[in-house]
Order: C-alpha cells, then structure tokens, then sequence
C-alpha cells in the first residue's frame, strides 16, 4: 500500500472504524437527537426529521402487511428525485427488503430486464412512469405498486419554476393492484421489530451497462456504510449543512452523497426533481446551500447562467463531484466567482461511490485524487498483474471496505473482477490510469475505450483534455471511427463556447490541436454538436456516437 499521499491528508484521521449497524439505524437515530430539525426542502415545503421517519415507519409497515414484502426481498424504487424517493428507500430498507433503484428514463422493454433479473414483485413508482411499468404487470413477477405524486409534497413558492412532473395533480388509478402513495401513508400500518444486520443486502445499483448487459452490484449495509460515513468526515458536514440535491438519487454518488450522508449528519437536503440551473441558482442563494456534489457537465452549464453572481454563492462551502474532464477556464471561473475550486473524486457503482478524493486544501484539476480512508488503490499492469512504476499506464484496482461483495447472479463475472496482491482481494474497475510522486490517481481512459490509429494507442480523455484547453470549447467527446487505412481514426464532437458560435471552425479546431499534440493524436475529423446525449446521471454517452460514426460508415459502403 502506497502511502505517499499521506503528506497531502486534510486534518483528519486517515482511518475510520465504521459502524455495523444498518443503514435504517442512522435515519433513526438522526430523527431522535434533531426531530424538529429540517430533513428536507422541496419547493417551498418543509419535512422534518419527525416526520420524515413517521412516514417511513408507515410506508414500511404498509409494504409489510399489505403487500406482503418479506426479509431479503428485491423492491423496485423507480421515481424522479424527491421526497418520495428518500422515505421509499428507507422504507423498503426499514422492511427488511433491498432497494433496487432504476433509472427513471428506462422504457419499458429495458426496464424488463431489471425486473426479470431480480424477480421484482413490488415497486415504489412515481405516476408520471406508470404507462412504462404498467405493461409488466401483466408479463412479468411484478404484482403490486405504489405510486406517489410529487406535487403532494410541494409548497406554494415555486409554481413558476416547478418541473412538469413536480407540478402534475395527484391522478387515480383504475387497478386492484395499484395503491396511491397517500392511501399508504395514512393507512397507519406498523412494521415488524427491525432485524437487519451489518452484512445484509442493503441495495442492488446496477452499472450503466455501456459494455454488455447491466449489472447488479451487491451491496451490504456495511459497504455503504464506509462511503456514508467517509462522505461525512470528509466533507465536514454539521447538523446545519444544506446539501443541494441534484445529481440522480438512483446513481450511487447522489445516492450517498446527496441523501446517505445528511441523513447521517441529521443536516438538511434540498432536493431537485429536475436540473434547471437557475433554480439551482435561486435555492443555493435563498437556502444558503453549503455543500454540492455535482457532475462537471451540471457545473459547466450552472456557470455559463449569466445571472449567477458571487453573492448568490457566498453559503457554498464546498463543491466537489466527478463525470467528464472538468476544464481549466471553467474552474477558474468558478473559483473567481466563489473562492472554491471544484474537488473532483472517483468511484463507481461496484464501490458505492467514492474510493479517491480530492484533499479540498489541495485538489488537483482533472484529477481523481488520492485514496479514501482504508483505501488501497495500485496501478497494475492488466495483462501481467504487476505493480507498475509512478506515472507509469495501467489499470487502477482498489481494495477498501467500500467494494461491492460481488455482481449479483454473475459467477463468472465475479471471479473475472478481482485479483488477490499481497493475500488482499483487489477490484479491477476497467479504467485505465496513473499514479504520480505524490500519490495522485489520474485516469487516462477505459480500457475499451482506446483507439488503435495506425498501431498507436490514443486514449480519448487524454485528447479532450487537450481540447478543453483552447478558448471556444465549451465541451469535447473524443471517439474512434473506422478508417480504411488506419484501421481508426480520430474524430472529435466538439461544443463551442455560445460567443464562438458561427465565429470557429472545425478546421481551425483541427489545425490548432495539430499544434497542441502529438502527430498521432490529434483529431483528423471534428463536428460541432448543440448538445451531447448523456445518461441520467450527466456522463456523455461516447458509446453511441461512436456506434453512430460506424453505422454511417456501414450505411456509405452498403450504397
């Protein structure tokens, strides 16, 4: 285990002892030292921690003896970020059940595959997604749903600026199967004795499923504990935080950062259903936000808002979070406007989040940061195992009591995933990256990500790093695409900066990165984009404009 980055640690213990108890347990004690402390803010309205907890002690009890959840059971939580979301969650896990948190901009043909993968009987749904779940209850284990309304939790201060789905009435369902949210609130059902442990399966997040089908990731209460816990001391969160809430609560980061942590800290989360920067922008300036963990795609955008001035961030303590390379001019700006520079950490769905920070004293740009606490990450060779040197390329693994305990129904994938060094069990996340004197972490690609152009390996975050650099790029995704010759080559879809709009070129694009790199790596073709398709939690879907380039390819030599 490298320790070099001990010289760079915040003034904090580098070791945690973590609890073992339930994640239910934490929402528990946080409602009886602070009951009349505010838990959450939703468009004008406010939840204390009281009530917070009446309402998950209902819904659990409801699931229990209505719809008859038992210990261990696989419950669908599949809603828009709200209030809902978080009083569903601690309620299946107050049950005694296991959250299986969906992205809500699945249809319903992808989200069949989760159901069927878990043998899901029941679900906590938001009404505006009940025409894409209903066609399961008729195909597949799915029997029962509860189904909430947003708008029931809303206050009266943000009608203009509210999100469709926020705004909607709450609508009737015409099903002997479907139980409104409301009904289940105030049925005043009890739940049984809680008897959850540390090692219990406390949620199932899937991978995005970029390379394959998607895969469950077992977590425990335990493994989501460390990150929870982690995430607090880290970020020095007090009862009077006010996390700002906009990253997706199905995705692991908003889900521990966003929800996990302030719960544990008995702080306040300030929750969107939707990204809107100006909304953004009003609820830090009037809620006097203290911490964001965002994505730098939302940042980019929040600060390209010509309305948000210094004062309105004054609250801010921190901002930190992870995605797509975060760029030099943009963290400038920030850091003029704010006096904080974004402190961007690494982690994936196998690690519930977190296994690299940033220190927040001493960040690095475009860098993941240096192991969290009990942390052991290493650079290894992928083919050979070994360890390699600093600044060497290889494949980040990591060892800490954040990982995942195994792929659910994947055996063979599981046994693929780790490797023992030095008799420690290792995660292999697939990116590839390096490790410099100070003990550092940088990720240099995806191990499938790289493009072989005429037998050089070129890594796509290496050259939209570069891009980020020039004055009109507002956003860069770098892809391969077929090439007769080469076997690929490299195309760049670029966004500009909205006062370079019409004013640049993509060949003064290409011509200044034939300037700023290598001969071998700069991009041969580049295409101005409005916008990138993205997943729901913010990170650039480079897989399918890559498939689009090659099915243009395909559909040109067909013809």
């Amino acid at each position: 285990m490298q320790t070099r980055h001990f010289e760079f640690w915040p003034k904090l213990s580098k070791s945690i002892t973590f609890p073992e108890t339930p994640l239910i347990d934490n929402l528990t004690v946080s409602a009886a030292r602070y009951p009349n402390h505010e838990a959450i803010y939703y468009y004008g309205q406010t939840i204390t921690y009281r009530q917070l907890m009446k309402e998950v002690e209902s819904l659990a009890g409801y699931l229990q003896q209505n719809l008859g959840v038992a210990n261990g059971e696989k419950v669908l939580l599949f809603m828009q970020n709200s209030p809902q979301f978080v009083i569903g969650y601690y309620a299946i896990l107050r049950a005694g059940a296991v959250v299986v948190p969906i992205n809500p901009m699945l249809k319903t043909n992808e989200l069949e595959f989760y159901v069927k993968d878990c043998g899901i009987e029941n679900g906590i749904i938001g009404q505006e997604l009940v025409e894409q779940v209903q066609p399961l209850v008729d195909s597949t284990s799915l029997q029962n749903l509860v189904i909430a309304s947003y708008s029931d939790y809303k206050g009266e201060d943000f009608d203009e600026m509210l999100p469709a789905e926020v705004a909607a009435p709450r609508a009737s369902f015409d099903h002997p199967h479907f139980f409104l949210w409301e009904d289940a609130i105030q049925a005043g059902a009890r739940p049984g004795n809680q008897n959850s442990n540390a090692d219990d399966l406390a949620v199932l997040p899937y991978t995005s499923g970029t390379t394959g089908l998607p895969k469950g990731c077992m977590h425990t209460n335990r493994t989501v504990q460390a990150n929870t816990v982690g995430a607090y001391h880290w970020s020095r969160s007090t009862t009077h935080s006010k996390s700002l809430m906009t990253l997706p609560l199905f995705h692991v980061t908003g889900m521990v950062h966003s929800m996990h942590m302030p719960i544990f800290s008995g702080s306040t989360m300030v929750i969107m259903t939707r990204w809107n920067r100006e909304t953004a922008r009003r609820l830090i300036k009037e809620q006097r936000c203290t911490h964001w963990v965002t994505i730098s795609t939302m940042l980019i955008d929040f600060l390209a808002n010509p309305d948000v001035k210094a004062e309105d961030l004054t609250s801010l303590l921190g901002i930190s979070g992870g995605g797509a390379a975060f760029p030099k001019a943009v963290g400038e700006k920030l850091y003029q406007l704010t006096g904080l520079e974004f402190a961007e950490g690494y982690g994936l769905s196998e690690t519930i989040a977190q296994t690299h920070f940033n220190p927040p004293e001493r960040p690095k740009m475009q860098c993941l940061g240096i192991p969290s606490f009990d942390v052991d990450s290493r650079i290894i060779d992928p083919v050979t195992n070994e360890e390699v040197r600093t600044d060497e390329i290889g494949e980040i693994v990591v060892n800490g009591p954040q990982v995942m305990v195994g792929y659910y129904n994947r055996e063979d994938e599981n046994e693929a995933s780790f490797i023992e060094l030095e008799g420690k069990s290792f995660f292999r996340t697939g990116d590839i990256g390096r490790v410099d004197e100070e003990g550092y972490f940088f990720i240099v690609d995806r191990v499938k990500r790289m493009i072989n152009a005429s037998g050089y390996n070129v890594w796509p975050t290496e050259v939209e790093s570069y891009l980020y650099d020039h004055h009109a790029v507002k956003q860069a995704c770098v892809v391969g695409i077929p090439d007769p010759r080469k076997g690929e080559n490299i195309k760049a879809f670029v966004i500009l900066n909205e006062e370079f709009e019409g004013e640049i070129t993509e060949e003064e694009i290409i011509e200044w990165s034939k300037q700023h790199m290598a001969a071998y790596k700069y991009p041969r073709v580049v295409e101005f984009k409005k916008e990138f398709p993205t997943t729901n939690s913010g990170k650039i879907l480079w897989r399918k404009l890559q498939e689009e380039e090659k099915e243009k390819v395909e559909g040109t030599n067909k013809s």
